[in-house]
């Protein structure tokens, strides 16, 4: 790639950022830190480098409060982008182009208006957000840092797919020939049995933050179906061969071969 100095300015400058170039060796350094990318079989793997390359140039990166973006980071940050659209497209994220990303969670202030109608101003420590027509928020750890059993870009990115209809509310827009019925009978029930695990605090072995909204949700099992599809397969089978149509993978099929081997 450009050195990442030059590629800021351009996308600084909002400027399309010259054809990236990514040797064998860099590809295998950066994929060696997203583990879950072996779920993938050798097509899809060589699929996914091309459209991250692809998503690289046509968003505009900016490091927040201060953090430089180096081209490592961003490569790792286009492939957990890409990963969730790979059978999708990227036309599922047309219409935004900022990816700003923080060192380590941040604050955003919030405003709620309450029943009688009082204004309640508070700040809200999250992890990333990603903003209906607008950039999504990430937040990148180094080393050790990173909060366990949390993939912040697969999860913002999930959202951006949910928001591809309107909201956030665990429907995104459907593949050909998925049934609106069966998503919402898989999703429902889970999303019922999930939240009564988390109020008796039983251990979920998937994020408890799913049970505070069905998008949310949503987003914490597209994580899982990515990161460790044996978990969420044993756990919300219907969820899972939901998920299998609509991101046009089985990354539990790959897992289980290698489990067993």
């Amino acid at each position: 790639m450009p050195p990442p100095m030059l590629q800021l300015f351009r996308r600084l400058l909002g400027i399309a950022p010259a054809p990236p170039s990514v040797d064998e060796m860099q590809w295998r350094r950066v994929e060696a830190t997203l583990p879950f990318l072996e779920h993938l079989v050798p097509d899809d793997r060589l699929r996914l480098r091309e459209m991250a390359l692809a998503f690289l140039e046509s968003k505009q990166f900016h490091g927040a409060q201060g953090l430089e973006l180096d081209d490592d980071m961003l490569l790792a940050i286009a492939l957990q982008a890409c990963l969730p659209v790979l059978h999708i497209g990227l036309q599922a994220y047309d219409g935004w182009v900022g990816v700003i990303v923080y060192p380590g969670d941040f604050v955003i202030p919030r405003q709620i208006v309450d029943d009688a109608g009082v204004l309640h101003e508070y700040e809200d420590e999250v992890l990333g957000e990603a903003w209906e027509g607008g950039p999504v928020l990430l937040s990148w750890f180094t080393g050790d840092e990173a909060p366990d059993g949390v993939n912040v870009v697969i999860h913002e990115f999930a959202h951006k797919l949910d928001m591809e209809n309107g909201g956030v509310d665990g429907l995104p827009r459907l593949r050909p020939g998925m049934s609106r019925r069966q998503w919402a009978e898989a999703f429902e029930q889970a999303y019922e049995d999930f939240c009564a695990e988390v109020e008796r605090g039983a251990d979920t072995a998937i994020d408890p933050y799913g049970a505070e909204h069905p998008g949310e949700f949503f987003a914490v099992v597209s994580e899982v179906f990515f990161e460790a599809p044996l978990v969420l397969q044993a756990r919300f089978p219907a969820v899972y061969d939901q998920l299998v149509r609509f991101y046009g993978l089985d990354p539990a099929a790959r897992a289980g071969s290698k489990a067993g081997a």
